[in-house]
């Protein structure tokens, strides 16, 4: 029996990816640098900002200025504050549920919180909340879901986690927790799904209104 339902957030819970990639590529344009949203959803998918830095660094030789990071959250809480919208059936979904569930994600925990409460799921910030922040390794490593079940007081082993980018995969799996893939997201429309051996989720599914179907016993009983 499951303990522990353990959502990513971007791309997961509110449809978010797309409009996170469009800004950065538009931000790194500015800058010279020209990638395109294949090269994010290949690099940057799931992964948190010092690791797309890095990432800049080894491709492009460029280290971003200091003020890049402030000016890009800036602008891209003001685009979430237009077009940010929650994914289709997830607010029921959760309602539904038979079991403790919480957030872990490779945001940081202001644009977490701030996006959740504007789709209304701010119930889900604060304690439920669990941030790259709080580890030493981000995602694909599997210490922030094994750090979320700990304070939860969950067993890994008996934790499933719903994601969307291989690297949230891979860290689910690593942590040794049952792994559901939501390809529901406007970042995953119309793409062909690549999934290596060590990202290969236990399940898949594109809407949160199928979501019980693949396990019934996580739902509550009515």
């Amino acid at each position: 029996m499951k303990q522990l339902v353990i959502f990513d957030c971007d791309g997961v819970l509110i449809d978010s990816e797309i409009i996170s990639a469009q800004m950065l590529i538009d931000a790194l344009a500015a800058l010279g640098v020209h990638i395109d949203l294949a090269y994010v959803a290949r690099h940057f998918l799931g992964r948190s900002y010092p690791t797309v830095m890095e990432t800049i660094r080894q491709d492009f030789g460029l280290d971003l200025p200091a003020e890049f990071e402030d000016h890009y959250r800036a602008r891209l809480l003001a685009a979430f504050e237009r077009d940010l919208t929650v994914m289709p059936h997830v607010a029921t979904a959760i309602d539904r549920l038979a079991l403790p569930y919480c957030v872990a994600t490779s945001s940081s925990p202001k644009r977490a919180a701030f996006s959740l409460d504007l789709v209304g799921l701010g119930h889900l910030a604060g304690p439920r909340l669990f941030t790259a922040s709080m580890v030493k390794r981000g995602k694909p490593a599997p210490d922030l879901f094994l750090h979320a079940a700990q304070a939860c007081g969950a067993d890994p082993a008996r934790c499933l986690v719903i994601e969307d980018s291989l690297t949230g995969i891979r860290a689910g799996l690593a942590a040794g927790m049952e792994v559901w893939r939501f390809t529901g997201g406007s970042h995953l429309s119309g793409r062909a799904l690549d999934e290596p051996d060590d990202a290969r989720p236990h399940r898949k599914f594109n809407s949160f209104a199928d979501f019980f179907t693949i396990d019934p016993d996580v739902m509550a009983k009515s």
